[in-house]
């Protein structure tokens, strides 16, 4: 299981900051430090299905041990010794018996699954990430699984300080966490203000993060790296997405593009937050279909409305509305991300050269032809294009001496396109059209 691998590699990283010795065993983290913080309270920070810490125990075997987690840590060491292994123990594993529902895990085949293995699935999973959608990711990215690991005592503290919020979050504290922790250098100088909480049946819970947001404070961090990420969902059946590339210096373009294009135009700039903002189109299990998780997987949701209807899926060929402030930032946004991936950055004066030109055209309406729209509905066939044939086509009907250059750039820019680069390009021409327009 990928949860033990990532315990073991943890547990490596761990004896190396704090000087243990190499026999130190996840066995001892376990009984030393995960147990303590995770269990010995009756809140409790992790929640394993089917575990002896979900399982009440009895009450002769509480005075015994001392107590009911005591019990309960009893009653993990027994199933371990037994050498049976099940989800309930081995974190990430199927089921015990063949007919539960995650019993396609199983296998006929003799296996001998060591204590070693086990205990450190339990770490593994300690330092999963929670991201909206019910998934949980684990990074195999030494700076990182040592900074979760610094934030589960801060969750415990948290819980504390913190009434009726509900426990047993740990993976979605992580989340939070790990994009508090890698935007400053100061773990002890934490915000705890800025986890959000939520009200959930009267009592208030941490809100799973956002994936995309997760992805962007990756590309701060990490702007030239590839990250191979594990993603999975445990249930009553358990789901792998398996292993997932984040291209970050595919989301970092966004920031850069931004410094570039915009940062001196107090008009267009956005900040950091507002371009972490963005709500994807697709949510993560969608996304990671796309075999890498890179500028793609972040289309913003609503981007698609705008589109020239016919052009993709869902388009709907509406007009972009300037409202308030909010709208504004969302047009900013989703020029940015389409310059970032149409990756030439030439090709937004281009659009903007084009709008000026149909808007020109179009106003030769109110000069000349008072009362009709003939122009106008030549300058809207050419913005509701459905394909470059149609583009072009329209684009010739209005060729004069005036737009000709910029006519005749435009064609030359459009034919060297991916054929999938072309809507977003038609696209950043609506838009540029009516930002113009409204000014």
């Amino acid at each position: 299981m990928y949860t033990s691998y990532i315990g073991k590699k943890f547990l490596k990283i761990y004896k190396e900051k704090e000087s243990k010795s190499d026999q130190y065993s996840a066995k001892e983290f376990f009984d030393t430090e995960l147990f303590p913080l995770f269990f010995q309270n009756g809140s409790h920070l992790m929640h394993v299905g089917n575990s002896p810490f979900f399982q009440k125990t009895k009450e002769e075997d509480n005075l015994k041990f001392g107590s009911k987690s005591l019990a309960q840590l009893n009653n993990l060491k027994k199933k371990i010794e037994a050498g049976i292994p099940s989800g309930s123990i081995y974190v990430g594993y199927g089921a015990e018996e063949i007919l539960a529902t995650s019993s396609g895990q199983l296998t006929s085949i003799n296996t001998s699954i060591d204590e070693n293995e086990i205990y450190s699935s339990w770490i593994g999973e300690a330092l999963a990430i929670g991201i909206n959608g019910g998934f949980v990711m684990l990074i195999n990215e030494d700076e990182i699984l040592y900074k979760i690991y610094k934030g589960w005592s801060h969750y415990r503290k948290f819980l504390l300080q913190t009434p009726n919020l509900k426990d047993k979050q740990i993976e979605t504290w992580n989340g939070h966490w790990i994009c508090l922790c890698l935007s400053q250098n100061n773990l002890n100088d934490i915000d705890y203000s800025k986890i959000e909480t939520a009200e959930v049946v009267g009592n208030i819970a941490i809100p799973t993060i956002k994936w995309s947001q997760v992805l962007f404070v990756l590309a701060k961090k990490y702007p030239l790296k590839v990250l191979t990420v594990y993603a999975y969902a445990l249930s009553q059946t358990n789901t792998t997405l398996g292993f997932i590339n984040f291209y970050l210096p595919d989301i970092r373009r966004m920031y850069e593009l931004r410094d570039k294009l915009f940062l001196n135009n107090e008009e267009t700039v956005l900040n950091d937050k507002e371009i972490e903002s963005l709500e994807p189109f697709y949510r993560f299990n969608e996304a990671c279909k796309h075999g890498t998780i890179g500028l793609k997987s972040i289309e913003p949701r609503g981007l698609r409305e705008f589109m020239s209807k016919g052009t993709v899926d869902y388009s709907s060929g509406k007009d972009y509305k300037f409202i308030d402030e909010k709208s504004i930032i969302k047009y900013h946004l989703y020029k940015l991300w389409i310059i970032a991936m149409l990756n030439k950055t030439e090709l937004l004066k281009l659009a903007t050269d084009v709008s000026k030109a149909l808007l020109a055209h179009e106003s030769q309406d109110s000069k000349e032809n008072r009362g009709k729209s003939e122009k106008s509905n030549q300058v809207k066939e050419i913005l509701d294009s459905k394909n470059l044939k149609n583009f072009i086509d329209g684009l010739t009907e209005l060729v004069t001496k005036e737009n000709a250059d910029v006519f005749k750039e435009v064609v030359e820019q459009t034919l060297k396109m991916q054929s999938d680069n072309f809507p977003l390009f038609a696209t950043l021409i609506r838009f540029e059209y009516t930002f113009i327009k409204t000014k």
